[in-house]
């Protein structure tokens, strides 16, 4: 059981999170056209001089890099609460790059079949970490714990547990090449070649994830104790540009995985 400490500090922020996303309403219904840009890469704020297992990376991603004041706030509080880690975004097209460039042809093609942007990033993610390490967290997630303080100098990974005792990817952190991100990887790589499988969970997130991990087996943290989503921001700040593009609005009309070619 985690100190009451941790749980404390958790609904704190939540609380004053959720008291700024309140605010954020009246800002935009002013200056319904503000947006802030996100950093491809940003510096650490603190260097830090000993080494840790996990590198010293907090990435992100989502379809722009334009951004209303919430996800903004949620970037920013993200910085403070890992003043130790480099910063590094990438929007869907730097995606695609990354993959190219790092990546067989084979998961390069598997990837651009995909058609949900969701999904898209759900694969990026485990791809990114399994080449270069680091902390990956979702544009809307924030963490409630510093993160050089979850993480120490010698945990190689962690997973993220729900109350219903299964894994979720809104949060992974890991050094690279790792047997169970390896796993991960080639199952959404069948998955999209098999394309059997009609939604974005399984096909390409949590329900991977659930399927071909064994969580006794993982380093694991209750997400509350680590990291939340959806207090500093919601559906309306995050596709305030794209009507329509959450993930599980999109699969209702379009398919996840774009048919081959003959």
């Amino acid at each position: 059981m985690k100190p009451l400490h941790r749980l404390l500090a958790s609904r704190l922020i939540k609380l004053v999170a959720n008291l700024l996303k309140l605010a954020c309403y009246a800002f935009h219904f002013v200056f319904p056209d503000k947006r802030f840009t996100l950093p491809a890469r940003a510096a650490p704020w603190i260097r830090r001089r000993h080494p840790t297992a996990i590198p010293r990376i907090l990435w992100q991603t989502n379809f722009t890099d334009r951004v209303t004041l919430p996800v903004y706030l949620n970037y920013l509080f993200n910085r403070l609460m890992a003043p130790g880690f480099e910063y590094r975004f990438m929007i869907t097209e730097a995606r695609a790059d990354f993959i190219r460039q790092h990546y067989s042809g084979q998961t390069f093609r598997n990837y651009s079949r995909l058609q949900i942007g969701a999904a898209q990033a759900d694969f990026w993610r485990v791809l990114v970490l399994q080449a270069h390490g680091g902390v990956y967290l979702d544009i809307d997630a924030h963490l409630t714990w510093p993160l050089g303080r979850l993480l120490g100098p010698d945990r190689s990974s962690l997973f993220l547990r729900t109350k219903r005792d299964t894994l979720n990817n809104f949060f992974i952190a890991s050094r690279p090449h790792t047997p169970e991100l390896e796993a991960v990887i080639q199952a959404i790589d069948t998955n999209i070649e098999e394309n059997t499988i009609r939604g974005v969970f399984d096909m390409t997130g949590p329900g991977v994830f659930n399927r071909v991990l064994d969580i006794h087996r993982l380093d694991t943290v209750l997400y509350r104790y680590a990291c939340t989503q959806g207090s500093f921001t919601n559906e309306h700040f995050q596709y305030i540009d794209k009507p329509q593009g959450k993930w599980n609005r999109e699969q209702k009309r379009v398919a996840v995985v774009r048919e081959e070619a003959a």
